[in-house]
């Protein structure tokens, strides 16, 4: 890739080319849990948090009927920093001369002013639409002339609460590389590569970073194989893309017999979103928010298609591998992601541990350096999902530049759908994949209440009683 090129899809600040197209995407600015004051104690009294999103200064809060509000963090008087206002339940009140301003940008009160004054009537603070699913609060950023897409109408925004857990952890890299390292199917071979299996019944679905200790659908002659070993002796996918509506669905074919073939069905949303099976009944969807140029927060979100979720056990595991109140991962670049060279002799392929995996794809992120310089590498055929994403990204962020609507979940009639998207891991008859992998993906759709109740239309509307239909006029 030319050196223009990389500039071009990874710089994501105000005014650049990439930035003005995630905006037109809704886009996670923090977990709810951040205001949770059994985790952070400072929201119990004060629930404001300063948030940085794709370069921009902004204040998150929460007022005192449960609005969240997300403004510019400069108040517009004379530019403190909105940040250190004062919560007082109905908004946010600048310290300096006494302005407040509602969740909505509107300004309630200019207080230094005179009596009579109407400046608060002519004053408004940048705001941004918002809305809180799946135990994350999303923003969308765009042009304020424009209206925002639907809220996507993916699994994991479908399911009830008690079926969903969401977390996040920051990365010290550029959005792309945390993104193109998710979507690789060829590096699980590698990059999470265990030199030995363990026993199956020892993992459970709430297991921090072990999916790939997990077992695979299907079986070889009745044994079930946990992914490690299959990972582990088929190293060379056959890897096929095909364009949806969403972005792309990503195919990874492991030929173990003449009659068997391991097939792994993944999904790339764009433009940074990522759809992976984590066992037969749970999925994880991986978004990626831009910090700025050089740093990222993954959030991940895990949907059960089975039972409920134990929540709490699931954060006490991962908290056990990033610090809060900012999400920061306890290993990286200081030390040296804690990689142990006895270990990566006779336990793992990378030699940073076996308990949670998201440090190997946090070291792969993190050590390209801070923004990937893109001249210097060589592609290869495994490759191909990485060039067929930067071909939609180059392509999406022309056509925001010349005015027109980005792909995906920015056009409302995409982001509306139920769209899922499906995701498989199992071993499936090799003549007979195709339809395999689909009907294995309907078959645990099928067995989720929530997600049948999902997928099913809408009644059509009854006509009121009050207001009868008219002739001629659709009820």
């Amino acid at each position: 890739m030319k050196a223009e090129l990389n500039e071009r899809v990874t710089r994501v600040g105000p005014g650049t080319a990439c930035g003005e197209l995630l905006r037109r995407y809704w886009q996670p600015v923090a977990l709810v849990d951040e205001f949770n004051p059994a985790l952070d104690p400072r929201m119990a009294k004060r629930p404001v948090k300063a948030v940085r999103v794709m370069g921009q200064e902004l204040v998150l809060f929460r007022d005192a009927q449960g609005r969240w509000g997300l403004l510019d963090r400069d108040c517009p008087h004379r530019g403190a920093d909105l940040s250190f206002g004062r919560h007082e339940g109905d908004g946010l009140r600048c310290p300096f001369h006494g302005w407040k301003f509602a969740t909505d940008g509107s300004c309630l009160e200019t207080s230094a002013e005179p009596a009579g004054s109407t400046l608060c009537q002519r004053v408004r603070q940048r705001s941004y639409p918002v809305a809180e699913r799946a135990g994350a609060v999303f923003a969308w950023l765009g042009p304020d002339n424009m209206t925002p897409p639907p809220f996507p109408a993916l699994d994991c925004f479908s399911a009830p609460a008690s079926h969903t857990f969401a977390f996040k952890g920051l990365w010290n890299a550029n959005w792309l590389q945390a993104f193109e390292v998710g979507i690789d199917p060829a590096h699980p071979s590698f990059l999470h590569r265990f030199l030995q299996d363990e026993a199956l019944d020892a993992i459970g679905d709430n297991a921090a970073g072990k999916q790939f200790r997990s077992a695979s659908a299907g079986a070889i002659d009745g044994e079930q194989w946990p992914m490690t070993r299959i990972m582990r002796e088929f190293a060379q996918p056959d890897i096929s893309v095909e364009p949806q509506p969403w972005g792309l669905r990503l195919t990874a074919l492991r030929p173990m017999t003449s009659q068997l073939t391991h097939v792994r069905v993944t999904q790339a949303v764009f433009p940074a979103t990522f759809v992976i099976p984590l066992s037969e009944t749970m999925t994880i969807t991986q978004m990626h928010l831009p910090v700025d140029d050089t740093h990222t927060y993954w959030y991940s979100f895990f949907t059960s298609f089975a039972g409920p979720l134990d929540r709490e056990a699931m954060r006490a595991q991962r908290q056990q591998f990033i610090s809060l109140p900012d999400y920061t991962p306890k290993s990286g670049r200081h030390n040296q992601w804690g990689f142990n060279p006895d270990e990566q002799m006779s336990t793992t392929y990378l030699g940073m541990g076996e308990e949670d995996i998201n440090v190997h794809d946090q070291w792969a992120v993190e050590s390209m350096g801070a923004i990937q310089d893109r001249t210097r590498e060589h592609l290869g055929t495994s490759d191909k999902v990485i060039m067929a994403n930067r071909r939609t990204l180059l392509k999406a962020i022309d056509a925001v530049a010349a005015g027109s609507t980005p792909p995906g979940l920015a056009q409302a009639e995409v982001a509306g759908h139920r769209i899922g998207p499906d995701t498989v891991d199992g071993i499936a008859p090799a003549g007979d994949w195709s339809q395999w992998w689909r009907d294995v993906a309907q078959a645990k759709r099928a067995g989720a209440p929530w997600a049948r109740a999902a997928d099913e239309p809408p009644p059509e509307p009854a006509a009121s009683a009050a207001a009868p239909a008219q002739p001629g006029v659709a009820a």
